[in-house]
C-alpha cells in the first residue's frame, strides 16, 4: 500500500469512525505515525476509545491533534495548565510547539498531570485545545537529558519534515515478487564486540546494532563498506538494542557519511547513547585519538531517533513491523522483535539479555506473538559458563564489603557508568539500610553520577518491584543520602587524603583509565582496603593482570611514572554480569512461547558459539547456526 492509498484509507476509517458533525481538518503521515488534525478535541478528550479503533483498523500508530485555530495563546494556556495540573505534579517546565498543537509537560510526579484514566490531560485538552503531553522530570538533573530535549525543541520544524519525509518512504509503493529473509553478519559473529547486521527482505534493508570491538589497541569495525549496506540511503531504519558502545558506537559515523533516516530505540537507550558517545569522543581526544565522528554527528543521531516503549509495535518499512521488548540488560535494553509481510515471517534478536530478575529488572520477555527464528547472545554460552545467583553475588559483596569497614578501610568497586554501577548501589544502600553492612559513604566517581541520574527519569523501565517502591511507596533508592557525588579534582583529592572508612565506585570498570587508578594509586598500598571487580574484565585489560596476580602498578603521579604496590586485598564477585550465563541461555530457549524453528547464535567466542549452538541442536532439535562475519543466512 503506497502513500496517498494510506493516507485514502485513513480517511476513509476516520469519516467512518468519526461521528459526522466532528470536523476533521487535516490528516498526514509523520513516520510511521497518522496524525489527525480535529476542531473537535472534545471528542477525543472524553475517554471515548475513538482513536484506539482507527489505530487498530489502521494497523498504525495514531495522534490526535487540534486544529491550530483552536490553541489559546501559550501565555494564557500556562496559566490555565497551572489552575488544572494539581500542586502534587511538581511542574518543572513548560513547551509549546505550535507546528503540532502539542504542549509538553514535565513533571517531577506525571501521574498526577495525567490523572486516573487521562482525566487531567483531557481537561487540558478541552481548556486550551492544546494537545498535552506528559513526561517525567529526572528527579536528579540530568545534563543529557535536559540538553537533548532542548535540542530535540529548537529543531521541532526539521524534525517534522524529517517525520513527514520518513512517512513516504515507509508508505512507498511496493515492488512485489517472491518473498525471502535473510540475515547477513557484520560484526559480532563468533566474537563479541562490534555487532552488526542486516536483515534484508525483498522489500527493504534494516541495519541492527552499528558497534565497536574496542577491548584492544586497534579498534575494530563492523563491515559496512559490503554492497549488503552501500549506499547507505538505501537503508529503512538502524535498529539499537541498548547503548553499550559494542553495539552503538559507530553509530553517528554514518550521519557523518550521509545516512539520514532513522534510529529506532527505546528513550532511555537514546539518552544513554548520548552519554556514552560524548564520552567516547572525549576519552579519544584525552588519548591523542581521532575519533570515527563529531558531536554535531551524534546531536543528527537524536534529530532522527524514533523512540518506543516496551510492546509499542511501529511500521519501519512497507513489509516490516518493529516491536522492543525488555531484555533485562541495561536501562532500555530491548529483545527487537520484527513482524514481516502480512503474517509471511517473524524473527527476534535478543541483543544482550538477561533472563533473571536482577536487582534493577524484570527477567527477559520470553513471550511473543508468534515466532520462526530467533538470534541469541552467547557471552557466556559456553559449557563452564555457569555464574552465581544474583543473591549469592549480593551476599558474596556484603560480606567483603562488611569486612573491609569493619577494619577501618576503604572498598575501591571498578564499575562501567552504565548497569552494574547502579546495580551496585541498590545491593549497597539495601544492605546499610537493613544493617547488613555498617554504614557507610558511598561515593560516585565517574559518568556514574549522570548515568544514575537517567535511570532516576524512567523509573517505568526498571522491574515491577522498584516501580512500587518509586510510585506506590514513594522510595527511590537511587535518591538515597548515602550517595555522594565526586564531581571535581579537589574533592577527589580531598577523598584520596581522608583516612574515614568509605566505598568508593569509580570507573573505568576495566581499570585501563579513569578516576578509579586515582584511588588504587592512594589506596593500593595498605592490605586494610579491597579491590572489588564485579563486572567482566577483558583480556589485556589492568583489571585483568591483577585479577590473575599482578601485585604492582605503574601509574602516573605529577606527570612521573610512579610504582604502586597492590598490598590491598583482591576480590572477584561474579554473578552481577548483565549476560545471562549457559543454564539461563538453556532455560531460556526451554520457555519461549512460541517455539522458534531456528536459532542464530551471535556474540560470543568462537567456541561458545558453537558450543551453545550444538547444545540447543542437541537438547531442542532445533536447527542451529553460527554464522561467521561476512555470510548470509537465508532463514524464509
Amino acid at each position: 500500500m503506497g502513500y496517498d492509498d494510506v493516507l485514502e484509507k485513513a480517511n476513509e476509517v476516520v469519516k467512518k469512525i468519526v461521528p459526522q458533525e466532528h470536523v476533521i481538518t487535516q490528516i498526514l503521515l509523520e513516520g510511521p505515525t497518522v496524525c489527525i488534525y480535529t476542531k473537535s478535541m472534545d471528542l477525543f478528550a472524553s475517554g471515548s476509545d475513538i482513536v484506539k479503533q482507527i489505530a487498530q483498523t489502521l494497523h498504525k500508530r495514531v495522534s490526535i491533534r487540534p486544529d491550530p485555530s483552536l490553541l489559546t495563546s501559550p501565555k494564557e494556556a500556562e496559566e490555565k495548565i497551572r489552575q488544572i495540573v494539581p500542586e502534587e505534579a511538581k511542574i518543572t517546565d513548560l513547551f509549546f510547539d505550535e507546528e503540532q498543537g502539542e504542549v509538553t509537560i514535565e513533571a517531577l510526579s506525571p501521574g498526577y498531570a495525567i490523572g486516573k484514566e487521562g482525566e487531567v490531560q483531557n481537561e487540558i485538552k478541552r481548556k486550551i485545545g492544546w494537545s498535552p503531553k506528559v513526561i517525567r522530570a529526572p528527579p536528579t538533573a540530568s545534563k543529557v537529558i535536559n540538553e537533548a530535549r532542548e535540542y530535540l525543541r529548537m529543531i521541532s520544524s526539521e524534525r517534522r519534515e524529517f517525520l513527514i519525509k520518513l512517512g513516504r518512504k515507509i508508505c512507498r509503493d511496493v515492488r512485489g515478487g517472491e518473498q525471502f529473509v535473510r540475515v547477513t553478519a557484520l560484526g559480532g559473529f563468533r566474537e563479541v564486540g562490534r555487532s552488526c547486521m542486516i536483515l534484508s527482505t525483498n522489500e527493504s534493508k534494516v541495519l541492527i546494532e552499528c558497534g565497536l570491538a574496542m577491548e584492544s589497541e586497534d579498534i575494530k569495525l563492523p563491515y559496512l563498506k559490503v554492497p549488503e549496506v552501500l549506499p547507505l540511503e538505501q537503508l529503512d531504519g538502524i535498529i539499537i538494542t541498548h547503548a553499550h558502545l559494542d553495539h552503538c558506537g559507530l553509530l553517528p559515523a554514518l550521519y557523518k557519511y550521509g545516512y539520514d533516516g532513522p534510529t529506532y530505540c527505546t528513550p532511555p537507550t537514546r539518552d544513554l547513547m548520548a552519554l556514552l558517545l560524548l564520552d567516547y569522543i572525549k576519552v579519544s581526544h584525552s588519548e591523542g585519538k581521532k575519533p570515527p565522528f563529531e558531536s554535531k554527528h551524534i546531536r543528527e543521531m537524536i534529530k532522527r531517533c524514533i523512540t518506543l516503549k516496551y510492546g509499542e509495535t511501529t511500521d519501519i518499512s512497507p513489509d516490516t513491523r518493529l516491536t522492543f521488548q525488555n531484555a533485562g540488560h541495561i536501562l532500555g535494553s530491548s529483545i527487537a522483535h520484527f513482524h514481516i509481510g502480512d503474517g509471511f515471517y517473524n524473527i527476534a534478536f535478543t541483543g544482550d539479555m538477561k533472563y533473571e530478575r536482577t536487582w534493577l529488572f524484570n527477567a527477559a520477555v520470553n513471550k511473543f506473538p508468534r515466532l520462526e527464528s530467533l538470534i541469541i547472545e552467547s557471552t557466556y554460552g559456553g559449557y563452564h559458563d555457569i555464574q552465581p545467583s544474583r543473591q549469592d553475588a549480593s551476599d558474596a559483596l556484603q560480606q567483603i564489603i562488611s569486612q573491609v569497614l569493619e577494619r577501618h578501610g576503604k572498598v575501591i568497586i571498578p564499575v562501567f557508568a552504565v548497569g552494574r554501577s547502579q546495580e551496585v548501589m541498590l545491593v549497597l544502600e539495601n544492605a546499610i539500610r537493613t544493617q547488613r553492612i555498617p554504614p557507610s559513604t558511598i561515593y560516585l566517581d565517574g559518568m556514574i553520577w549522570e548515568a544514575t541520574a537517567i535511570h532516576t527519569a524512567y523509573p517505568e523501565f526498571l522491574n515491577s518491584y522498584l516501580r512500587t517502591q518509586i510510585f506506590q511507596m514513594n522510595q527511590n533508592p537511587f535518591l538515597s543520602d548515602l550517595f555522594k557525588r565526586v564531581d571535581s579534582y579537589e574533592m577527589r583529592q580531598k577523598l584520596c587524603d581522608s583516612s574515614e572508612p568509605c566505598i568508593v565506585l569509580a570507573t573505568s570498570g576495566m581499570m585501563n583509565a579513569g578516576p578509579v587508578l586515582e584511588y588504587v594509586k592512594a589506596w593500593g598500598r595498605d592490605p586494610n582496603n579491597a579491590l572489588v571487580f564485579v563486572g567482566f574484565q577483558a583480556e589485556g585489560t589492568a583489571g585483568r593482570r591483577i585479577q590473575r596476580g599482578l601485585r604492582e602498578m605503574v601509574l602516573v603521579d605529577k606527570g612521573n611514572p610512579v610504582k604502586i604496590p597492590l598490598n590491598m586485598e583482591v576480590v572477584t564477585c561474579d554473578g552481577f554480569s548483565g549476560h545471562s550465563d549457559r543454564m539461563q541461555l538453556l532455560n531460556y530457549i526451554s520457555s519461549l512461547d512460541p517455539k522458534p524453528e531456528k536459532v542464530i547464535v551471535v556474540h560470543g567466542e568462537d567456541g561458545r558459539c558453537r558450543e551453545l549452538a550444538s547444545a540447543l541442536h542437541k537438547k531442542f532439535g532445533l536447527e542451529t547456526m553460527s554464522p561467521q562475519n561476512l555470510e548470509t543466512v537465508r532463514v524464509r
